[in-house]
């Protein structure tokens, strides 16, 4: 049998790049815009909606917490075996609070990582367990309705400031700079 022989292979030599010519300012005015290269990457841009002072009127209103906050109180006396509700509220408030803490933070996360539907999830999530913390500390919906319904129109940065100076007063401060 013979003996092969490795040849070595040869590269072909670089072609010499040429400095192309600063264009005009002509020519940069009419010249058009380069191609961009596309991206395997993809992410959903939502649109910007406009700010307005009238947001769209919700397609569910606020009475589905009404209603879910009758039955979150009518659980307070129900056998914490059977209620998951009764269970929470028979632990205190302030495990109430943390597991209302729990779930934001959980809304918070799926927020942050972009996940849509885990979000709507998680919100339900909050809203229950918000409302589990209403009927423990003794706060009901339409408390919570009415000052709403005072801060509307109220723009958030004077909200914030008369609170500020409220609590200046209170307290007997000179300034109304909260540190």
């Amino acid at each position: 049998m013979g003996k092969s022989v490795e040849k070595p292979m040869r590269r072909k030599p670089k072609k010499a790049v040429r400095a192309k010519p600063a264009k005009t300012t002509k020519q940069m005015k009419t010249a058009k815009p380069a191609k961009r290269a596309k991206s395997k990457l993809r992410i959903k841009v939502l649109p910007d909606l406009p700010h307005t002072d009238t947001p769209p009127a919700p397609s569910l209103s606020a009475t589905v917490l009404d209603r879910l906050w009758t039955v979150v109180l009518g659980r307070r006396s129900a056998d914490p075996a059977v209620s998951h509700s009764a269970r929470l509220l028979s632990r205190g408030t302030a495990k109430v609070a943390q597991k209302f803490g729990e779930e934001a933070v959980e809304c918070l996360i799926e927020a942050v990582a972009g996940n849509h539907d885990l979000v709507v999830a998680e919100s339900a999530d909050v809203l229950y367990h918000l409302i589990v913390l209403w009927v423990s500390s003794g706060v009901s919906p339409e408390e919570v309705w009415t000052e709403l319904k005072r801060r509307e129109g109220v723009s958030g940065v004077a909200e914030r400031a008369a609170r500020s100076s409220q609590l200046a007063v209170a307290f007997g401060l000179e300034t109304t700079k909260i540190p």
